[in-house]
C-alpha cells in the first residue's frame, strides 16, 4: 500500500500568538514551527500501516523552504519520502491549496506514483478550516471520510470508524480513498536521533505550484479577546477566615 500524509506547518500549539505591526502576517520571531497535532497522527498511522505490511509512503506539504524541518520530522519517524510544494511563505486559501495538492498528485501519479490511501487532518491547527482534505478528495474524485479515529486496511478496501452520539459510525471505502484523521487515533512517537540522521540524508522533492486565481482573500488577522481575570488576597492564615466568609456570604455561597 502507498500512503500520501499531507501536512501543514503550523505555529507551536499553547504559543503565545503575536501579529506583525500591519496585521497581515503572524509574528514569527519568538515562535516556534510543528504540524497539527491531527496531522502528527496522520503521519504516525502511515508508518503503521506500512510497518505492519508492504507498502511505501510520503510526507507532502505546502508551504516555504522552512517547512522542509517539519518534513524532515515525518521522515525521522518513519516516512520514506518527501515532497515540498516551495512558496514564498504567503498565506494560500483552501482553495488553492487543496488545488496545487491535486495538481501534485496528478503530475505525480502521472510520473507512476501510486497512492493507495490519502490521510489529512481533520483541520489545521491554525485556521480550522475543514477544507482542504475534502476539496482534494473532490479534485480526484474519490470517497472520503473525515472525523476519523480507527482505521483498518485489506482487501483493496479500507474501514474508518469515528465517534457519534456516544457509539461509532462504520464506513468501508474502496481504495484509493481520502481519510480526514483526528488526535487520538493513535499516540505518534517522538523522532529518534538516528531517525533524524537517516532524514538528513534524504532527499526532498520540491515541486513549484501554481496558485489558482480565485477563493477568498485575507484582509487582515485579529487576536481574540483575551479573558480578563482579576485575583484580591483577602489576607494570610487564619486571619484570612473572617474575610472568607464576609466573601463567601456575598457571593450567595453560604448564609448567616
Amino acid at each position: 500500500m502507498n500512503i500520501l500524509v499531507c501536512v501543514k506547518r503550523v505555529p507551536a500549539t499553547g504559543g503565545r500568538i503575536a501579529l506583525t505591526p500591519d496585521g497581515q502576517e503572524i509574528d514569527t520571531r519568538f515562535l516556534g514551527f510543528t504540524i497539527s497535532p491531527h496531522e502528527e497522527c496522520a503521519v504516525e498511522e502511515a508508518v503503521r500501516i506500512v510497518e505492519a505490511g508492504r507498502g511505501s509512503s510520503t510526507v507532502l506539504t505546502l508551504g516555504p523552504e522552512a517547512a522542509s524541518e517539519q518534513l524532515r520530522d515525518a521522515m525521522a519517524i518513519g516516512i520514506d519520502r518527501a515532497v515540498l510544494l516551495e512558496t514564498d511563505g504567503t498565506d494560500w486559501d483552501p482553495m488553492a491549496t487543496a488545488g496545487a495538492i491535486a495538481d501534485a498528485i496528478r503530475d505525480l501519479e502521472a510520473e507512476g506514483e501510486r497512492f493507495d490511501l490519502l490521510l489529512f487532518g481533520n483541520e489545521s491547527a491554525d485556521s480550522g478550516g475543514f477544507q482542504v482534505g475534502i476539496r482534494v478528495a473532490t479534485a480526484l474524485g474519490l470517497p472520503v471520510v473525515t472525523g476519523v479515529k480507527a482505521i483498518e486496511t485489506g482487501d483493496g478496501r479500507v474501514e474508518a470508524r469515528r465517534e457519534a452520539g456516544g457509539g461509532w459510525e462504520v464506513f468501508g471505502l474502496p481504495l484509493p480513498a481520502v481519510l480526514g484523521v483526528k488526535e487520538g487515533l493513535n499516540l505518534p512517537r517522538y523522532p529518534s536521533v538516528p531517525g533524524r540522521l537517516r532524514a538528513k540524508k534524504k532527499e526532498i522533492v520540491r515541486i513549484v505550484p501554481e496558485r489558482r486565481p480565485g477563493g477568498p482573500t485575507k484582509e487582515r488577522l485579529r487576536l481574540p479577546q483575551a479573558d480578563e481575570s482579576q485575583v484580591e488576597i483577602v489576607g494570610t492564615g487564619a486571619d484570612a477566615a473572617p474575610a472568607v466568609v464576609e466573601l463567601l456570604v456575598r457571593l450567595g455561597v453560604v448564609a448567616r
